[in-house]
């Protein structure tokens, strides 16, 4: 009995030391962060700044892979179903959270089939109007739309993107009621609204700043809560009266569900450690996002809110599910 005791002792001490030496290695081999979008977009770019730093920083490669369709679905799926290694990764975007509004059917559930990690960034959008719109403020603005429902329209990228459902939350705290002209991509709903075309428009302040400093377009509003030091001399929707209105483009890391806890923990640190460095902030200010870094607590209660929003907000806007 005795000696069952001790062999049973030091077995349990074994796995105890092993399990402290596998968390202690990690990452042993390369690490594959997915993108479910192309490259040279918003959310590749976010993953490659943080896998070239994360590379650097734990001594293993961190190679970004392309799995570009179906709004991002594909590389989510893919890393719904790996294994929960640390070895397969997700940058995903506020774009990924809107998918279950816009689908009847998903393979997967945001957030709970999958381990977020951290926040990595987040960006505003500003609102912009075309010059020929006689508002100067998000007052005047809203006060026109007020006067005649109806009356003015916003361009977006597309119909459920992220621009369409910050549009219809203005319209939603605002109580107003202004009508949808979906393009093709953010770049032509920006150049719709300073040819004319359209009226407003919640685009990404890098997609909309050489318009406004060419004159073509001028900005009356940011989306965030608080002021951004993008555009810090820019009021809020929130000081206009839009009493908590907050609705920003983010990318965030996520794993499989099931990640061990040495293992996230290790992931949550090494990101909040590149992505607050003042080099990396730097950097990410230049891409026209803000460095934000939080627990994985924090960020799965965050995707969760975003996905109850997204969903009401659809249907609000009479978005049926695909």
């Amino acid at each position: 009995m005795r000696t069952h005791f001790v062999l049973t002792s030091i077995a349990v001490a074994a796995y105890a030391v092993a399990g402290t030496a596998t968390a202690q290695i990690y990452p042993a081999k390369p690490v594959r962060i997915l993108v479910g979008f192309a490259a040279g977009g918003g959310t590749d770019t976010a993953a490659r700044m943080v896998a070239q730093k994360l590379s650097e920083s734990l001594g293993q490669p961190f190679v970004v892979e392309n799995r570009a369709g179906s709004g991002g679905i594909i590389a989510t799926e893919a890393v719904a179903k790996a294994a929960p290694d640390g070895y397969t990764l997700l940058v995903m975007a506020a774009a990924d959270s809107i998918q279950p509004a816009m689908r009847a059917k998903l393979s997967y559930v945001l957030p709970k089939d999958f381990s977020p990690v951290s926040l990595i960034a987040s960006g505003p959008f500003v609102l912009a109007i075309h010059p020929s719109v006689p508002a100067k403020s998000a007052k005047e603005l809203m006060a026109i739309a007020r006067a005649k429902q109806g009356s003015l329209n916003y361009a977006t990228s597309g119909i459920g993107s992220s621009a369409h459902l910050a549009a219809e939350l203005f319209n939603s705290l605002a109580r107003v009621k202004t009508i949808h002209v979906p393009y093709k991509g953010v770049s032509q709903g920006v150049i719709g609204v300073a040819s004319g075309e359209s009226d407003m428009i919640f685009a990404s302040v890098t997609a909309a700043q050489p318009l406004l400093a060419a004159g073509r377009l001028r900005a009356i509003a940011i989306s965030t809560a608080k002021r951004s030091v993008l555009m810090p001399d820019l009021p809020t929707l929130h000081e206009a009266g839009i009493t908590g209105y907050d609705r920003t483009g983010w990318y965030g890391m996520m794993a499989p569900a099931n990640l061990p806890p040495d293992i996230l923990s290790r992931l949550n640190t090494g990101v909040r450690k590149v992505v607050d460095a003042p080099d990396m902030r730097a950097d990410l200010l230049r891409q026209g996002l803000e460095a934000q870094t939080n627990s994985p607590e924090q960020f799965t209660a965050m995707i969760q809110r975003e996905v109850a929003q997204n969903i009401e907000l659809a249907r609000a806007a009479g978005i049926k599910p695909q």
